[in-house]
């Protein structure tokens, strides 16, 4: 199984190679959809992007957790979290290409 990571500067590679764009420009692509993206998050609206998965903003509520060291209930904030939900299509690539 490989180690290696995407990162932002391997994706406005790939824009930069694939789309002909400047390579700041391509940089600067992939910065504005990973805003957008963000934004929208933070809004609280789900993100779908066809072919790829979603990603959904959920509420958890305050609870009681434990130190596991200790034993003491120790009371969890609400907050909320980011889930990813892969697309059907994104399974079947990855379990037929790996």
């Amino acid at each position: 199984m490989s180690t290696q990571t995407l990162t932002r500067a391997d994706l406005s590679e790939a824009v930069y190679e694939q789309v002909g764009l400047s390579r700041n420009e391509s940089a600067s692509l992939v910065e504005q959809v990973i805003e957008e993206v963000i934004s929208a998050l933070v809004a609280g609206d789900n993100v779908k992007i066809s072919s790829f998965g979603s990603f959904m903003v959920r509420q958890k509520n305050e609870r009681v957790g434990r130190n596991p060291k200790t034993g003491e209930e120790v009371p969890i904030d609400p907050r909320r979290v980011i889930s990813f939900r892969a697309s059907q299509g994104l399974k079947e690539e990855v379990n037929n290409k790996g």
